[in-house]
């Protein structure tokens, strides 16, 4: 599992022994995200010792228990990262293809914008 920012300049990898595992993906509805990304995100979750990150992404602040990384070129959201969890969220739109990955789950729906439905039958929280 490789991926990288839009202008290229942050990018990473998952171990492959790691990545070989991970086939689950999260659409995240919640105000921050959708602000951050332009609508909902979708990602996936590694440990943080199998991820390997390239370049300099900055990191935000954006509450007291998380932050979130992004390239400072091209602005692209790529990590989400809670404070003291062992496992980090990346983006599932900046990996190569084919991702592996299959949508599991739509989190913080409550908070979801007014301007779309979600229909695909995937399991809401």
């Amino acid at each position: 599992m490789k991926g990288a920012c839009l202008c290229g300049a942050v990018g990473f990898e998952v171990a492959p022994e790691v990545a070989a595992g991970i086939t689950a993906a999260a659409a995240c509805h919640c105000g921050q995200c959708r602000k951050q990304s332009g609508h909902v995100w979708a990602s996936f979750n590694a440990p943080r010792e199998a991820l390997t990150i390239t370049g300099s992404p900055r990191w935000y602040q954006s509450s007291a228990h998380a932050r979130r990384g992004f390239c400072p070129g091209c602005g692209a959201f790529l990590f989400w990262e809670e404070a003291g969890n062992p496992e980090i969220s990346v983006s599932a739109g900046a990996l190569e293809a084919p991702t592996g990955l299959t949508l599991t789950r739509h989190i913080f729906t409550a908070d979801k914008g007014d301007y779309y439905e979600i229909d695909d039958g995937v399991p809401q929280s």
